[in-house]
């Protein structure tokens, strides 16, 4: 490599590696003053977006290959994307049963897959001249297929965000462990998700040099025989959590009354407060950015789930945060300024 292309190898490279580190520090200065704010998601996404360029400048005279690997391997896992969640959904349904909720992937997947399947004919329409006999619906595919591409990025930001949260090195020394309740079996029983959870948390116990105060925390659904807490410390104190270091919350019927009135049980004791959330990897975000609205201050924990029962589970949890207004009406403005500038140039250039 001659001097003339050198200094042009490290000027790019270093170019490539300005731009991905301003992200990266921009993104730990949000986290650091917030770990709960949406936007630490579209951060995320845009620290790993522009890191890309870095492989691409660090290999040089084969940066154009690097650039290729990386064109056709997105390509690939986008076409892979629909038929895996198509496919995690016929596994729901035939686990989990025919409930709207078990339906999300399998849902998801047949919308990506026709937002994909308009993107390749417009793609084809405009860069080789297919024949699509579309006319102007060729506009409202356009649209939907942009729509389809803005909630996939999204989602995925959502999903890399969730899973980053889970490998930060946290603390180990709390004083309260709050664990989250769900639905028992036959009125009594633990079930899989719920004893993920508890057994997460006591591994939190076992872990703590002193060791902290557990809140079980659910109420007493129709259907159920006890509340959801007595049965969570029962199993807790079958295993080693001593009696005394577990404090029942038996009234929530949801989320954010959990969190509400585990925030009472914590702010009535006296001394040091540092808490830890325990619940399903999936549900750790939405737990964390509840205690921001009511002020509890917490690290959150997530046990893991079965793998085919995730990809359903994050769904959800994206549609419950992207109902919240601020969330819709930022995303709305998001889509606007995606979708507008596209169809101005797409309009304009026919």
């Amino acid at each position: 490599m001659g001097g003339a292309a050198l200094s042009i190898y490290f000027s790019n490279l270093r170019n490539a590696l300005f731009l991905s580190a301003f992200f990266w520090i921009v993104l730990f200065i949000s986290m650091a003053k917030d770990m709960r704010r949406f936007r630490n998601c579209v951060l995320l996404f845009l620290a790993c977006l522009f890191t890309l360029p870095v492989f691409v400048a660090a290999g040089g005279r084969y940066g154009r290959n690097v650039a290729m690997a990386m064109l056709w391997t997105a390509v690939a896992v986008l076409l892979f994307v629909p038929f895996f969640f198509i496919g995690n959904g016929v596994v729901m349904i035939r686990k989990e049963g025919h409930s709207l909720a078990n339906m999300l992937s399998l849902f998801l997947g047949i919308v990506i897959l026709l937002g994909e399947s308009a993107s390749i004919l417009i793609l084809g329409a405009e860069l080789f001249g297919w024949k699509t006999g579309f006319g102007h619906f060729e506009l409202v595919m356009l649209v939907f297929a942009l729509s389809v591409i803005y909630g996939c990025i999204l989602f995925l930001a959502f999903m890399w965000y969730t899973m980053f949260i889970q490998v930060i090195p946290r603390k180990k020394d709390f004083d309260f462990v709050i664990i989250h309740g769900c639905g028992l079996l036959e009125g009594n029983q633990i079930s899989t998700l719920l004893r993920q959870r508890l057994d997460k948390a006591i591994e939190v116990y076992r872990k703590d040099p002193t060791p902290p105060m557990m809140i079980p925390s659910g109420g007493k659904g129709e259907d159920e025989s006890l509340s959801e807490s007595a049965a969570m410390a029962e199993y807790l104190v079958e295993n080693g959590v001593r009696i005394e270091d577990v404090l029942l919350e038996p009234l929530s019927m949801n989320t954010m009354e959990n969190l509400k009135n585990c925030k009472a049980i914590i702010d009535s004791r006296e001394g040091r407060k540092y808490t830890a959330l325990v619940t399903s990897n999936y549900h750790v975000y939405r737990c964390l950015s509840y205690c921001r609205k009511i002020g509890l201050k917490c690290t959150g924990i997530g046990s893991r789930v079965a793998g085919y029962y995730w990809p359903s589970a994050l769904i959800r949890e994206f549609i419950a945060i992207m109902r919240e207004p601020r969330h819709m009406r930022l995303a709305f403005l998001g889509w606007l300024g995606m979708v507008l500038p596209v169809l101005f140039i797409w309009w304009f250039a026919r």
